[in-house]
């Protein structure tokens, strides 16, 4: 997987963390034990400090960035899909970024929040716990997240990951 120093910026990639051999990852980057960064994704973290916390998963051609006054923080047991873009930006623990969507700087996510798919959450934007972030530019629909709404689909891929890291091998 191409994993890059930038001088003595060194990313930290824990051992029970499953990185695609065609994500890419450089620089002040973090990501915690049981998280996924799947094919396309790129971390950079050449100006500011990029974390992902334990058993997130960071979709296929996300890409995540940081400026030099604002890291990213990506919580633990979160889904990030697809194509989503982030940066400087906060995403606290138990959310659900949609597919195609945009978290542009000083965005807040609370603890158990849904940003809908295409979605772009506006500069300085919080969304609240249990809250959906709908539309461009996002509008916020307060408590209406249900509790637990992502554990299966965390769950699930904290286990495609793990599949990936036993079995996975290039044939071509």
């Amino acid at each position: 997987m191409p994993v890059y120093a930038l001088g003595d910026l060194v990313p930290e990639i824990h051992p029970q963390a499953f990185v695609h051999p065609e994500a890419t990852v450089i620089g002040q980057v973090s990501v915690g034990a049981g998280s996924t960064v799947w094919p396309g994704a790129v971390l950079r973290g050449d100006y500011g400090r990029i974390t992902v916390g334990a058993g997130t998963s960071i979709q296929d051609g996300t890409v995540i960035h940081a400026t030099e006054e604002l890291e990213t923080k990506i919580g633990s047991r979160c889904v990030v899909g697809h194509i989503a873009h982030l940066e400087g930006c906060t995403v606290e623990d138990d959310c659900l970024i949609g597919s195609g969507s945009v978290l542009l700087h000083r965005v807040v996510v609370r603890s158990g929040a849904l940003v809908a798919a295409g979605a772009v959450v506006s500069p300085g934007t919080e969304v609240p716990a249990r809250a959906m972030a709908l539309g461009v530019p996002a509008k916020i629909r307060p408590d209406s997240v249900a509790p637990g709404s992502f554990t299966d689909a965390v769950s699930r891929y904290v286990a495609n990951g793990e599949r990936y890291a036993r079995g996975l091998r290039r044939i071509g």
